[in-house]
């Protein structure tokens, strides 16, 4: 018998949304990132400003924080979550050719923020290919990932470098 609150399958294996209905109301955390890998030169006219359509950090902050509003409607039977904060954070190493997005997410509530620190970072990877594919096309996005997670009966969880 699987654990109720491990699957979105009832007993007839339909889908359905956990209730979280029982549960205590924590404060909770979570983070994550996104790298999108690009040529140095891309990279160079991303943290100049200079890019065809604009401000890509900027406008890539925004997406971040517009989706994690959003994450409900975009991933099935995940959870409304009222937020209290979400950050979005875009760090360009010119040598390596990557901007790096960090998102941090937080909500007093029933079930974690994790998801919406994930599509946050991936919004904002997505917008930052939008914004630089008029100079490149080849830019890769890679390594969409949960750093770090805080409150909830399960405790708090770090990813291990």
């Amino acid at each position: 018998m699987s654990d109720p609150e491990l699957t979105h399958l009832d007993d007839s294996g339909r889908a359905r949304m956990v209730d979280v209905g029982a549960k205590q109301v924590t404060q909770r955390e979570a983070s994550a990132r996104a790298l999108v890998r690009m040529a140095a030169s891309t990279a160079a006219a991303l943290a100049e400003g200079s890019l065809p359509k604009g401000d890509a950090l900027a406008i890539a902050r925004v997406a971040g924080i517009m989706a994690a509003k959003r994450t409900p409607d975009l991933i099935p039977l995940c959870h409304m979550v009222r937020l209290s904060s979400v950050e979005v954070d875009v760090q360009v190493d010119l040598d390596a050719g990557v901007a790096e997005v960090r998102t941090v997410v937080r909500a007093a509530g029933q079930t974690g923020v994790e998801m919406e620190a994930l599509v946050a970072a991936s919004a904002a990877a997505l917008t930052l290919y939008d914004m630089v594919k008029a100079v490149e096309r080849g830019v890769v996005i890679e390594r969409v990932e949960l750093l770090e997670k805080k409150g909830g009966v399960r405790g708090d969880w770090r990813r291990q470098a």
